[in-house]
């Protein structure tokens, strides 16, 4: 706890932050989710091609069995196969996106995961994490409880929100 990190990759030059919560701890009690960054890289999010320049920002070991494309968005490296994601223009344009995760609400995530706090900026993307069990909602009501071959966009966009789809 304590460290500055220090950011310079395609999106963000010189930008720093505070380590001030032990990492994986002290989480906002309403923010629960199923799963950490790790474990959405390794199955399968974002089409790969979310945090190619920026690893050095985060643990090696997240990157190990990541899923990732170099070279461009590839729906097929997501886990269920099907592209639930919108354009970054999308995000800035309906004000998603914030001065200090320019890459949007993963990015948002890992830092907190990681430890740095900006009690308005977390509050409000806990209120939008909140927002996603709608998804869940429509799943468990057009779906047979562990058909994961339903609504499978749907799914994605979950597993893109630390929501494990996989068990609903």
């Amino acid at each position: 706890m304590g460290k500055v990190v220090v950011v310079n990759d395609l999106m963000q030059s010189d930008y720093r932050y505070e380590l001030v919560a032990p990492q994986r701890e002290e989480f906002d009690e309403g923010f629960t989710p199923d799963l950490t960054p790790k474990e959405m890289l390794e199955l399968g999010v974002f089409g790969g091609k979310y945090m190619n320049d920026c690893r050095n920002e985060f643990p090696t070991d997240w990157f190990v069995n990541a899923k990732l494309s170099s070279e461009k968005h590839d729906p097929t490296l997501n886990y269920f196969k099907v592209n639930a994601s919108q354009p970054l223009s999308t995000w800035r344009q309906k004000g998603w996106i914030s001065q200090y995760d320019p890459r949007g609400w993963f990015q948002w995530y890992c830092r907190y995961y990681m430890g740095r706090r900006i009690p308005d900026e977390d509050m409000r993307q806990i209120k939008r994490w909140k927002m996603m069990t709608r998804h869940i909602a429509q799943i468990r009501k057009n779906c047979k409880a562990g058909d994961t071959e339903c609504r499978p966009v749907q799914r994605q966009a979950l597993l893109h929100w630390a929501y494990d789809s996989r068990k609903i």
